[in-house]
């Protein structure tokens, strides 16, 4: 070990327990063939896989009482207890009122969330806009960085190509950085930078705005998710143990853009890959890329819209006042090998918006697919975690 001795808390871990949860079914299938091998070829019986779930009586039934009220008016109020029920709401797919009635809920939790937002910020925001939220614990392999390059490629494209976007979008982010990691707040400051100039830009801000909510909390969660259309849970591929914001925003009817990675595998499956917006990298190319080396120069050499955001970040446009305060993200990226792979991902991530943005311009069909996600969330409980 060296000089001075060390304890493997995860060895301890597995040593001293009768059971080891992988959590999703992808994140279970690495702990035994890849970071924990050798205890799982010693122990095979200990390890186990039992996705994480949430509770519908707080993040559906208290964070969303119209929506709730609305299902159980139609299919009775039996999915509180048993959230398999929710599957009956197929039957309402085509249903041009019910569909209705679902939209007029989400325009009324996102003038709920705009009063907030106006409140804790003193920013106004188009509620007619599409709410493309992102809110969780902030950290390299959550890749809230890789968002924030996508707004800055739109508003590059809207100040100096005269790019028209085709959906109006308000961008949300919320969630805290552990005390000592620099990078994660570097990422939480270029959010608020970027906040400020674009929402003061008499013609970005027609397009697009930004919005941080400062001191993440469930209270606040509980008014966020219920509001949200579009849902990043864009991880590096095989990094996320599974996620529940993921579960939290498909039950209120938001539509997920993710990295097939933890549970987001297991809503694509539930919800048809139709019904979900999936990009980049898979696990399995992550490994062969990590082994084989990977130099993420290579594709700032060969891609303009990589190009292009690397350039405005490095070279000070969004710290006029402090220059050189972006550099360190600049170098993870570039110079320090970009660990968590945002600049392969990236175009593909920028493609997918692109989807989303199509899909989102058809309301009927946005809708339907919404309720689709609704419907297939009943493995999503807490209830079916434990039971397990």
């Amino acid at each position: 070990e060296g000089e001075q001795k060390r304890v493997r808390m995860i060895n301890l871990a597995v040593v001293g327990s009768h059971a080891v949860n992988g959590v999703a079914r992808l994140h279970t299938e690495l702990i035994t063939s890849s970071l924990l091998p050798d205890f799982y070829r010693m122990w095979p019986e200990k390890f186990n896989n039992k996705t994480n779930g949430v509770t519908p009586r707080r993040w559906l039934l208290k964070a969303n009482p119209l929506l709730a009220q609305t299902i159980s008016s139609r299919i009775g109020e039996g999915w509180i207890t048993d959230l398999d029920q929710l599957k009956k709401l197929e039957e309402f797919l085509k249903e041009r009122k019910f569909l209705q009635q679902l939209q007029e809920i989400k325009l009324h939790n996102k003038k709920r969330l705009a009063k907030v937002i106006l409140q804790e910020t003193n920013i106004e925001i188009d509620t007619h806009s599409m709410f493309d939220v992102h809110v969780k614990r902030f950290h390299e392999y959550k890749r809230q960085m890789l968002n924030i390059l996508r707004i800055i490629y739109d508003y590059l494209r809207i100040v100096e190509h005269g790019y028209v976007p085709p959906v109006v979008r308000t961008c949300i982010f919320a969630g805290k950085a552990a005390p000592g990691y620099h990078l994660a707040k570097l990422h939480i400051k270029l959010i608020h930078s970027l906040s400020e100039i674009i929402n003061s830009n008499q013609l970005v801000s027609q397009y697009l705005k930004v919005v941080f909510l400062p001191d993440y909390r469930v209270s606040l969660a509980e008014k966020i998710i219920p509001a949200a259309d579009l849902s990043e849970q864009i991880s590096t591929a095989g990094l996320e143990a599974s996620g529940t914001s993921n579960m939290k925003f498909a039950i209120n009817g938001a539509l997920t853009i993710g990295t097939y990675d933890g549970a987001n595998i297991e809503i694509a499956e539930s919800v048809g890959e139709e019904n979900i917006f999936i990009f980049g990298l898979r696990d399995e190319e992550i490994s062969r890329m990590r082994n084989g080396g990977y130099n993420p120069r290579d594709y700032y050499d060969r891609s303009e819209p990589v190009r292009m955001v690397m350039n405005a970040l490095s070279d000070d446009r969004f710290c006029t006042e402090n220059p050189g305060l972006f550099m360190d993200i600049y170098r993870s990226l570039i110079d320090h090998g970009d660990r968590f792979f945002l600049l392969a991902d990236f175009e593909s991530y920028l493609n997918t918006h692109r989807e989303v943005e199509k899909v989102y311009a058809n309301q009927d069909l946005w809708a339907e697919k919404c309720l689709y996600n609704i419907a297939r969330m009943g493995w999503c409980s807490s209830d079916r975690t434990i039971m397990e």
